[in-house]
């Protein structure tokens, strides 16, 4: 009798992936499904570059099932470990790029018949690839992934206060970015620029 493996908890599955058989694989396909779109949007919007997000998505998932062969390992926050390791990635991955980012690159758009919305987003998208990683981070966590500012804190072992100053620092940098290219107040409280940008 095959086991239905969406019925367990992340925990449960983990418990599964220890024993290395064919349950295992699929249980490390049920984490994979429920985690996956998550994480590679974290990539995707931290590293900006497609084949360079999928290279760091991968590895994230391939250090996480390593991470459940580890002996005592407490697997109560799947999505915060599985958060954890990305960001660390990505952080890493930026540290050996490092090359100027071009304005130009991005400045190009396919059509003129772009709505405002999309082409706010588009901006957005652009203003994020050039400010720094500490605060891309935070506003992504923030913004895109929908973490409260405590849930941040506690992931990037810093302050509730430090989370809300940066993210206040990362609009304000994104504004400063965006300034020639905008006329009206970006970031308005009332709406909601920031889903689905990529």
């Amino acid at each position: 009798m095959q086991i239905n493996f969406e019925k367990y908890n992340d925990s449960e599955l983990c418990a599964f992936l220890c024993k290395g058989n064919a349950d295992a694989e699929r249980a490390f396909a049920e984490l994979y499904r429920r985690h996956s779109p998550r994480i590679y949007a974290y990539c995707r919007r931290f590293l900006g570059n497609p084949q360079e997000a999928k290279d760091v998505f991968q590895e994230a998932f391939v250090r996480f099932y390593q991470s459940t062969k580890q002996e005592n390992r407490d697997f109560t926050n799947v999505p915060g470990f599985l958060l954890t390791i990305t960001r660390n990635l990505c952080f890493n991955s930026k540290r050996k790029e490092r090359d100027e980012i071009c304005f130009e690159d991005y400045m190009y758009y396919e059509s003129d018949d772009r709505n405002e919305k999309e082409e706010l987003l588009n901006l957005i998208k652009m203003a994020l690839e050039v400010i720094p990683d500490e605060y891309r981070d935070i506003f992504i966590l923030r913004e895109y992934n929908e973490l409260s500012y405590l849930e941040i804190a506690e992931l990037t072992k810093t302050s509730i206060s430090n989370v809300k100053v940066k993210i206040h620092r990362a609009k304000q940098k994104i504004r400063e970015i965006l300034q020639p290219y905008l006329k009206e107040k970006l970031f308005d409280d009332s709406k909601n620029y920031y889903e689905k940008p990529l």
